[in-house]
């Protein structure tokens, strides 16, 4: 089993080193310092206090790895649309696109059935270009759950969670999505395959939609703003109309709304992947994890006054941050 993992950064680096571990057939694409670290001192993984190195193939160029039988993709979601004629080259008749992104992916609507089949999503994929680029009977569907950061290039430190959960967007058992899970778990990794990943999307999606914009606009902390009485109202109505939204295209919700935030709390001091983006200067991931909910309010004919107050505020933000 040949695997590749495009963008492989913290997340696609952990699960790199968890594979090459093992001994698994594994390539990484990456790009600046860290691939030359890759190149030179190979993959080292930070984990419970123990440090490993393992010696990894890595090269920015995917076509020089050929065709793999699955690819997978841990890149931030307005990446990939700039890169997908790099990353046809690793696909074969029969490769699978495992989508670890993070939001809601442009190929939510393949296979759901119902009134929207085969919606596309221009927040997400402007122009189409990976639903026409890659095919979306090629995806198999990957919710994301461990943290870890590039403490240094060629270095990733894992901070917690070991768990990516798999589905096909049909919601069968599919040979492909028992296989890779197969893999991962012989890594170390937690691969359930779900028969109803979209419900597992959309609970990662609740917090996601409005911690991250909230703390980028106000530089707080997840403890913070998860406990402040205003923030977290905020943050409560963007989930509740999200939620609205959800149940109108079917997901079921495990647990209740105060319970999400709750969880966000309990986090603790930390800063989201969003407020770091910006921090950094790095462009944040508002289409896939704002913009893309405000769509699907329209697409359902659901009002979103507060998620499209802070889209807004949120999309102003990045424009001045660039400026």
């Amino acid at each position: 089993m040949k695997i590749c993992i495009f963008g492989a950064g913290a997340i696609g680096g952990y699960m790199g080193a968890k594979l090459a571990a093992v001994g698994a057939d594994v390539s990484l694409v990456a790009r600046g310092p860290h691939l030359a670290a890759l190149q030179s001192k190979g993959l080292t993984l930070i984990e419970d206090g123990h440090m490993t190195t393992h010696k990894v193939r890595a090269t920015d160029d995917a076509r020089t790895l050929g065709p793999q039988d699955y690819v997978i993709l841990t890149l931030k979601a307005h990446s990939v649309p700039g890169v997908v004629d790099q990353i046809t080259p690793l696909l074969g008749p029969d490769s699978t696109l495992v989508s670890g992104v993070n939001g809601v992916p442009w190929w939510y609507f393949h296979r759901i059935g119902g009134v929207y089949e085969g919606t596309r999503l221009a927040s997400v994929d402007p122009g189409d270009v990976q639903w026409n680029g890659f095919g979306p009977d090629r995806v198999l569907g990957c919710v994301v759950y461990p943290a870890a950061e590039v403490s240094e290039p060629g270095t990733i430190t894992h901070v917690e969670g070991n768990r990516f959960s798999l589905g096909e967007p049909s919601g069968e058992k599919s040979a492909r999505a028992l296989h890779l899970s197969a893999a991962l778990t012989a890594a170390g990794l937690k691969a359930p395959v779900r028969p109803r990943l979209r419900d597992e999307i959309w609970v990662k999606l609740w917090g996601n939609l409005s911690f991250n914009p909230i703390s980028a606009l106000t530089h707080a902390t997840l403890d913070v703003l998860c406990t402040d009485p205003g923030t977290r109202a905020v943050a409560r109505a963007m989930m509740i109309e999200a939620q609205v939204i959800a149940e109108k295209l079917g997901v079921i919700f495990p647990i209740d709304v105060d319970r999400r935030i709750d969880g966000g709390a309990a986090v603790g001091a930390h800063r989201t992947s969003m407020l770091q983006d910006l921090i950094a200067g790095r462009p944040m991931e508002i289409e896939a994890l704002v913009g893309s909910v405000a769509e699907l309010g329209r697409l359902t004919h659901t009002p979103t006054p507060s998620i499209d107050t802070v889209l807004a505020l949120i999309r102003l933000r990045a424009l001045s941050a660039i400026s």
